[in-house]
């Protein structure tokens, strides 16, 4: 059987979306009916027919989701409302969209460097010195440095006075 030849092909557009809190453990499977799920319930039968979800990749934060071109909002307003995978309250953010899975894994792999740069570094904030502890986007989470009575912020990179 030879395959289809590219002006027969379905187009189709490739999501990258991030799990909110990150380290969330989402099994792929579990996520495809999710997203089906909300997907027949916002939309319906019929439209959820026409976008054709589905869960092409998962890597530690980042899953990657296939749907048919033109479809890219729809699906965009489905992952907005799921806030339940099986057990774990989870949020699901769009980051990029495009038309091939290659350039969504070196979009992924540019976050997770720019991500790791921030994370290695200590900041100030009031005069005080803290260590980052995590960074998700445009948030910082920092801990203060000391032994006694060390304080957890929760601040954004606004906020820091050196970055």
């Amino acid at each position: 059987m030879s395959t289809r030849p590219p002006t027969l092909r379905e187009k189709r557009r490739y999501l990258l979306v991030t799990i909110d809190p990150p380290g969330t453990e989402i099994n792929q499977k579990d996520l495809y009916y999710t997203i089906s799920d909300a997907t027949t319930q916002l939309w319906g039968d019929v439209v959820a027919a026409l976008i054709m979800p589905a869960v092409v990749a998962s890597e530690g934060q980042f899953v990657i989701i296939r749907c048919l071109r033109g479809t890219e909002h729809e699906l965009a307003t489905v992952l907005s409302t799921i806030s339940l995978c099986r057990d774990s309250r989870i949020a699901l953010r769009m980051v990029a969209a495009s038309g091939t899975i290659d350039s969504l894994r070196d979009r992924m792999r540019r976050v997770k460097i720019d991500r790791e740069e921030i994370c290695l570094r200590d900041c100030t904030f009031d005069k005080k010195l803290y260590q980052i502890s995590q960074c998700n986007g445009q948030k910082v989470d920092v801990i203060e440095k000391g032994f006694k009575n060390t304080n957890r912020l929760f601040l954004t990179k606004e906020d820091l006075e050196e970055l």
